[in-house]
């Protein structure tokens, strides 16, 4: 692909829509695989994934992709037309997800404004040997082994029993064309709600090149203007055709195209055709498929399609109701409404307003707030999202591993259907591979050794979410060996990661090791684990996102790891705190409790640090205005206040000078220069509270893991 197209609207519309179809298609393989082979819906389905990524990428110019795509087509193609019996589909199912690999990479690249650059030689050659092992065992006839014949090279579905058009529209004689090949009209109008309508008829235009003879368009300028997009909402896309191929087989491509809401198909007179041949030999062009626009063309009969069946439409219906949006903009709008919401509280609790006696202006200020509140609300609706495509993605982990392990195991889903804001379901999925990967390398047993304990021969991961007040907790819990304390902690002394001594570590700590970089108990180094690498991605990207790991286990039982992560990153329910002139904020969820504590309950430990006694149980004392130097801040701890902060299992008490009330903030990013030291700092952003004074929001984490390793 050329740098000239990467800036082009099409181009966002081909990644997403071939990232959707590489998914689908991954989920149709693996579900085929559970289910012992695959249905025929299974084939047409996933041809029809392969022919959809073959055009559009011979449309932007991916070569290297269109060329797998193709080949696979081909094997589809021969699976669909022969049905041969006894098909070895475990190694159908390999080529597959090769290919989706391959495409999968080729796509990042794209997205990240590199070369489309790999060589699919190596796939292609396999693809090919593939077939003609297919060919030879299968017995296919010679005149389809031909490399010039369409049926081959051109997969066309059987057609549908919906959208059939009406008797009299069908031609006399279906079973067959004349060898002049046959004329047709195609009125195409497309769902509401799919967009760059002149982009998707130019892809299926595209797509037609090698299947007609001829193929002429209205709007003829549609990969040149962009206002065509709107003609063809309005009054439809118009194609006129000449092809050899049946009138069943043309009909069904074009109903096998998706966003399109109503169809009309029928065969005309070839005389129809004459006026735009004689436009195309005016304008002396050598592209077949570019017409000028012009009043003649324009269509002779309504555009009142034969529809689809009741169900369809409703499906479209429903679709209808659904529109992509660029996070982006999300990200604007979700930072437009906390400025709104901190413009609104400056203006409501400004001194000079708060003195005003008018019972309609507090009722109009009341009315605010709670439409403020309400657009909030949604603004974050929107941008929630539901776990479960996360969580379907690892069932190729689990495929793929089994496969290279020789191992059987079982991944059961439950509350897929749970939402967390977009921006943090990017962070998540890296840990969750990481960890199933380990369960299945590290914990799940071979055959032999799970029957040995009296276990089921096929291991069991369980992969859950469900929402726990303002958070969301995932957990991942297998069956396997569990995790060797006595392992751990050797391998922890002699990599010196040990923070305390090893009677004081509880349990959770002592697992919680193997998060550490570098950490590992594998003897030997293979190809998923035994570098020490992986698993400190899960600890890393869940502080990026204020959620934090828990780890338990029992030998012989199982591990569980619970990931605790935050519905949004964007609102904070926090506590403001003052110390000396400054303003902090501490999220509520954090706090356990706040008191100002008598001289005697406060000592010094035998390291010379800060204790508070409370309840018979000692804990930390952090001094804000010491860590952060500030000045002309409260210094005696019985004037000034203890909040009671709890992170992880870690308690430290932290003193400020006074509480200033609870509030909703909005999150604001901090300056790239403090990034690199929010975690020594113990800051996750800040936000500006209605004086219009700004407050460092504090990341407990970070607070807890300075005082108490």
């Amino acid at each position: 692909m050329t740098k000239n197209f990467e800036n082009e609207p099409m181009m966002e519309v081909y990644i997403f829509e071939t990232t959707q179809n590489l998914e689908q298609l991954e989920q149709v393989i693996i579900c085929s695989e559970k289910n012992g082979g695959f249905t025929p819906d299974d084939v047409s389905e996933i041809f029809r994934f392969m022919h959809t990524i073959k055009g559009s990428s011979a449309m932007m110019l991916f070569n290297n992709i269109e060329t797998v795509a193709h080949s696979m087509e081909d094997i589809f193609y021969f699976i669909r037309e022969q049905k041969p019996q006894g098909l070895d589909f475990s190694a159908v199912s390999d080529l597959v997800l090769e290919c989706v690999d391959f495409i999968k990479e080729e796509i990042n690249k794209i997205t990240n404004n590199s070369d489309v650059d790999g060589d699919p030689a190596v796939l292609i050659d396999s693809l090919k040997l593939f077939l003609d092992e297919l060919r030879r065992l299968f017995g296919e006839e010679d005149s389809q082994n031909k490399n010039n014949s369409k049926k081959q090279q051109y997969y066309i579905p059987q057609e549908k029993k919906q959208g059939l058009p009406k008797e009299k529209d069908k031609p006399k004689n279906e079973s067959e064309t004349s060898s002049e090949g046959a004329c047709y009209q195609v009125i195409i109008r497309y769902e509401d709600d799919c967009t760059m309508e002149n982009i998707r008829a130019y892809t299926l235009v595209f797509g037609l090149a090698e299947l007609v003879e001829e193929v002429y368009y209205l709007p003829a300028d549609i990969a040149e203007n962009s206002e065509t997009a709107a003609y063809i909402r309005e009054n439809g896309f118009e194609i006129y055709l000449k092809t050899e191929m049946g009138y069943e087989e043309i009909k069904a491509h074009f109903e096998n195209i998706i966003y399109i809401e109503q169809l009309l198909f029928r065969e005309i007179e070839e005389e129809r055709m004459d006026p735009f041949r004689k436009a195309q030999n005016q304008v002396q062009s050598k592209e077949s498929f570019v017409l000028p626009n012009d009043e003649l063309f324009k269509p002779d009969i309504p555009l009142a399609p034969v529809a689809f069946s009741e169900e369809p439409q409703k499906n479209n219906t429903a679709a209808q109701k659904m529109i992509s949006v660029n996070v982006d903009k999300l990200d604007n709008l979700m930072n437009l409404v906390g400025e709104l919401m901190i413009t609104e509280s400056m203006v409501t609790q400004c001194p000079e307003v708060e003195v005003i006696q008018s019972e309609n202006f507090h009722k109009a200020s009341i009315e605010l707030h709670k439409i403020t509140v309400e657009l909030q609300d949604m603004v974050m609706a929107i941008r929630m999202v539901p776990l479960s495509t996360t969580f379907v993605k690892m069932n190729r982990i689990v495929r793929d591993m089994c496969k290279k392990l020789n191992r059987e195991v079982v991944l059961d889903l439950y509350g897929e259907e749970t939402e967390v804001d977009k921006n943090i379901i990017e962070h998540i999925s890296d840990p969750l591979m990481h960890i199933i990967r380990n369960a299945i390398d590290h914990g799940i047993e071979g055959e032999e050794e799970r029957l040995s304990k009296g276990k089921e021969k096929v291991g069991h991961i369980i992969l859950e979410a469900k929402n726990v007040g303002s958070d969301v907790l995932i957990v991942i819990k297998d069956d396997g060996r569990g995790l060797n304390k006595a392992r751990i902690l050797e391998k922890a002394r002699k990599n010196d990661l040990l923070t305390k001594p090893e009677e004081e570590m509880s349990d959770r700590e002592i697992f919680k090791l193997i998060l550490l970089p570098g950490f590992s108990t594998k003897e030997s180094i293979t190809e998923f684990s035994g570098r020490g690498v992986g698993m400190d991605v899960v600890t890393k990207n869940l502080e990026e996102v204020g959620g934090t790991v828990l780890v338990d286990s029992e030998m012989d039982q199982g591990t569980t790891i619970i990931l605790k992560i935050p519905l949004t990153l964007a609102i904070v329910e926090g506590m403001n705190i003052r110390v000396g002139k400054s303003r902090y904020t501490i999220p509520i969820t954090t706090i356990s409790e706040s008191f100002r504590p008598d001289e005697k309950d406060c000592m010094m430990d035998p390291d010379n640090n800060e204790m508070v006694m409370i309840r018979g149980q000692c804990f930390p004392i952090l001094r804000l205005h010491k860590h952060y130097h500030i000045k002309n801040a409260e210094t005696d701890l019985t004037k000034g206040i203890l909040i009671m902060v709890e992170q992880e299992e870690k308690v430290i008490c932290v003193f400020a000078d006074e509480l200033l009330g609870q509030q909703q903030v909005v999150v604001k990013s901090l300056p790239n220069y403090v990034n690199s030291m929010k975690k020594i700092l113990g800051l996750a952003g800040c936000t500006l509270l209605p004086d219009g004074s700004i407050s460092l929001i504090m990341d407990i984490s970070g607070l807890t893991g300075l005082r108490v390793q």
